[in-house]
């Protein structure tokens, strides 16, 4: 109960509950649109084609839902987002921004604007989207829509987001990218990856780039974190422990620092967390293969953007290259983001969740 009125007192303070609106994909984007249909004729998201490691059934995660103070909506997605070319943006460099660079888009969606929304359904590259933030997971990602909107639920489970998407009010967990309650239950969304950077290092990458505006149909005092600050972290971003209890709290047994950045992925058959200031220490990181086929995951860091991938490592050679963010592959010299392997989805999240929702998760530092 005490942490329950934590965060509403957080956001209550800065008048995110009850506010009024003054107005009215390395996974890449499939593209394809095509939504599910329930049994009532609704159309909901479209599903992933293969499965996605689950380490919990659906009844023990809607038990663990609880409230997160704010109700339904009581967090407005924002459903007609605006942008402007990044020379007519004031934005500070060490500013946090999610970036997407697709066929035809390049975008980036601000930490100072999301924490507000959490939810932006917006097109990227002609398929309809949702842009996620969860400020308590640190986690960004980004999922087909299919014909319908995503909204944030009001509800928390393991301190992340639910979001509900508005066809079907089924609920999805945004970390998790899978329907725990309602019509589409079992269901698993298209995700597609957002780069979590900050401002400078995205608008010099991509100097083409968009960026969200702060023209929402909010009002809302952007530019103050409810949460705290991420340069210099502070606040909630910065230390303690979460608001909220943990669907497993053994994490603490591998590692006893919750608010620590890992890169997180899984596959169909588990989940892997790569420590994120080992990897810029060491550049690559690597799992072991089960000599059975498996031959592990490596994760290679970019400097430039402050961010990493995740790949298969394959049966070949891999080697950190004469300058930092490349890398040796069978011989021949890749950046850490086009590196010859098949990738594998994988995001920025703070360590109590990763592990909360993954138990099992390996820890490679």
């Amino acid at each position: 109960m005490q942490r329950a009125l934590t965060r509403r007192r957080l956001l209550g303070a800065l008048g995110v509950a009850g506010s009024t609106a003054l107005s009215g994909c390395v996974g890449g984007i499939s593209g394809r649109g095509d939504g599910a249909i329930t049994a009532g004729g609704a159309s909901g998201p479209p599903q992933r084609d293969g499965p996605l490691y689950q380490p919990w059934d659906h009844e023990t995660v809607r038990e663990a839902v609880v409230d997160g103070g704010p109700g339904k909506d009581g967090i407005p997605s924002v459903d007609d987002p605006s942008f402007a070319p990044a020379s007519e943006s004031d934005l500070a460099d060490d500013e946090v921004v999610f970036g997407y660079a697709g066929a035809e888009d390049v975008k980036a969606y601000t930490q100072r604007v999301l924490v507000w929304h959490e939810v932006a359904n917006d097109t990227l590259d002609g398929t309809p989207v949702a842009v996620t933030y969860c400020p308590l997971t640190g986690t960004a990602m980004g999922f087909e829509r299919g014909e319908t909107t995503f909204g944030v639920s009001g509800r928390l489970v393991n301190n992340n987001l639910v979001m509900y998407d508005r066809a079907t009010d089924s609920r999805w967990p945004q970390l998790l990218a899978t329907a725990v309650d309602g019509p589409l239950a079992g269901d698993q969304l298209r995700e597609f990856r957002l780069v979590w950077t900050t401002w400078g290092r995205w608008r010099e990458t991509h100097p083409d780039t968009l960026v969200l505006t702060e023209e929402t149909g909010y009002a809302k005092r952007y530019g103050s974190d409810p949460y705290g600050n991420y340069n210099p972290t502070s606040g909630y971003y910065g230390g303690g422990g979460p608001l909220f209890a943990s669907l497993d709290e053994g994490w603490a047994e591998t590692l006893d620092e919750p608010k620590r950045v890992v890169i997180g992925a899984r596959t169909a058959e588990g989940a892997v967390a790569f420590d994120k200031p080992s990897l810029r220490e060491r550049g690559l990181l690597e799992t072991a293969g089960d000599g059975d086929g498996d031959d592990g995951l490596l994760a290679a860091y970019d400097p430039a953007l402050d961010s990493s991938w995740v790949y298969r490592r394959g049966a070949g050679s891999v080697a950190p290259g004469d300058d930092e963010g490349q890398f040796v592959v069978d011989g021949e010299t890749h950046r850490a983001g086009d590196l010859p392997l098949e990738p594998v989805y994988a995001f920025d999240a703070m360590w109590h969740a990763w592990a909360g929702f993954y138990p099992e998760t390996a820890y490679v530092s």
